[in-house]
């Protein structure tokens, strides 16, 4: 019988299993509403599965490196304004940091430490060579101008430009970032790093643009690879991707690209919902048409009214209707796809999902009650840490690119990519058959039994 983090805290507060002991000897708090409590909860159970090292299981329960920087910003109205940034460097035994910065207002030390520590979890699970890392700045990219956005963005790079690098931790765009701030941090590194610097200073970002550097397929990777895992693992759980009904929640970059791809092999996208509200076609929405719309307007709001261009008589959003969340989370579909911020599919929300299928786009959307109340109902959950490695994936491919100054064509990029991910969700598959776990377990299993391997290889010096 499989469990979750929820299983081992509720049991825990109910005076029942006691909390791993490890959490007294690093320092970590009882706390199982704590983002990071949570990842790391799961990550024991599974360590305790496998009889994973103990001198493993407390690398792996800290970050290595916890970076905190205070910076001012000049604003386009003169005055100046302070702002805090992160940069957590969970792990680098298999290479070096990787991860996303985001820029949000809710950024946090705990929440980025918890995306850094799946980074080295995904990492080690498709078998990429990077360590976890993440970061980010506190602020609403949604309400600075284009030029204070790129001040912002350069003297963060400035403030934390001696703790990164082409060979030590290279970040990624992320929630609220996009390739052209990967390149102002690229430029701006470079120019930092000067003559005795790295010979390809750009290489310490991925996501970049093309002309400086960027891969081809690298926009779509992280949907592409949802796309990936989902075809690999549906034919198990006998849903065919052609006619399946696809819910997503959030249709930014990650959304937009698996709602595309999916639509172009046939499914039905019936229902979308962002920040903006939520619509629905249960005929299908035409998603090219709206991923259009949302990069012009911002979100989904008036998609309902959308007019075709280029000649097109018909309506893009004929048919379509605007709905209530709560109608939105009960739409009946096959596969729902959260593809937005964390802990958004919780208690209340699982309850309402009318699916087969949750597949995890956005990094750590469930929460650990959310989780429960989906086992319970039989509901399968793709995890995070497979289901959305397709960016680091071709991040890594970005970068290899850069190191060994050559491009490489889409095909190219896709067919690894494609290799990467199904090899990743049959170790997932192996390993949840092994132990009998959910697939959650089974992905932490299959990324600690790597972890180990390292460990009992290189040891620990000195």
């Amino acid at each position: 019988m499989s469990t979750t983090a929820t299983d081992v805290n509720q049991s825990a507060d109910a005076g029942g299993t006691e909390w791993d002991p490890i959490f007294d000897e690093v320092g970590l708090p009882k706390d199982p509403t704590n983002i990071y409590t949570q990842t790391v909860a799961s990550m024991l159970q599974a360590a305790e599965i496998i009889n994973l090292r103990h001198r493993v299981r407390i690398i792996l329960a800290q970050p290595k490196n916890e970076i905190m920087v205070h910076f001012p910003v000049r604003m386009d109205d003169g005055h100046h304004k302070l702002f805090k940034g992160y940069r957590v460097q969970h792990n680098n035994a298999v290479g070096p940091y990787k991860g996303g910065l985001r820029f949000h207002q809710d950024v946090h030390l705990d929440d980025v430490k918890s995306l850094a520590f799946l980074m080295t979890m995904k990492c080690a699970l498709v078998r990429v060579p990077f360590g976890g890392g993440k970061g980010g700045v506190n602020c609403n990219p949604r309400e600075l101008s284009p030029g204070e956005l790129e001040r912002v963005s350069r003297r963060f790079t400035a403030a934390i430009a001696n703790d990164i690098g082409p060979d030590y931790d290279i970040p990624a765009p992320d929630v609220g970032t996009t390739a052209e701030i990967m390149a102002w941090i690229a430029d701006t590194y470079g120019a930092l790093s000067g003559r005795h610097g790295p010979a390809d200073p750009f290489a310490v970002v991925t996501g970049k643009p093309i002309a400086v550097g960027g891969s081809l397929g690298r926009e779509k990777a992280t949907g592409q690879g949802v796309v990936d895992v989902l075809r690999e693992m549906l034919p198990d759980l006998d849903i065919p991707v052609e006619d399946m009904r696809v819910s997503l929640l959030g249709f930014g970059n990650v959304g937009s690209w698996a709602a595309k791809i999916l639509s172009d092999l046939g499914a039905n996208v019936v229902a979308v919902m962002d920040h903006t509200g939520a619509i629905r076609n249960t005929e299908g929405l035409d998603v090219h048409a709206l991923a259009d719309h949302v990069a012009e307007h911002g979100g989904v709001a008036g998609f309902e009214k959308k007019t075709g261009t280029g000649g097109h008589a018909r309506h893009c959003g004929e048919g379509c209707d605007v709905i209530s969340e709560d109608d939105f989370w009960t739409t009946p579909v096959d596969v729902f796809i959260p593809a937005a911020l964390e802990g958004m599919v919780n208690e209340e929300r699982a309850k309402q999902l009318h699916c087969r299928v949750v597949a995890e786009a956005a990094n750590a959307p469930t929460t650990p009650e959310g989780d429960a109340v989906l086992a319970s109902r039989g509901i399968e959950v793709i995890p995070d840490m497979l289901c959305n490695a397709g960016g680091v994936t071709v991040s890594y491919f970005e970068w290899v690119q850069n190191r060994s100054n050559v491009t490489w064509d889409v095909e190219q990029v896709d067919r690894e990519l494609n290799r990467i991910m199904c090899m990743a969700a049959r170790r997932t598959i192996v390993a949840k058959q092994k132990y009998d776990v959910s697939m959650r377990l089974a992905s932490y299993i299959a990324a600690l039994e790597h972890l180990g391997d390292i460990y009992n290889h290189r040891g620990i010096w000195p």
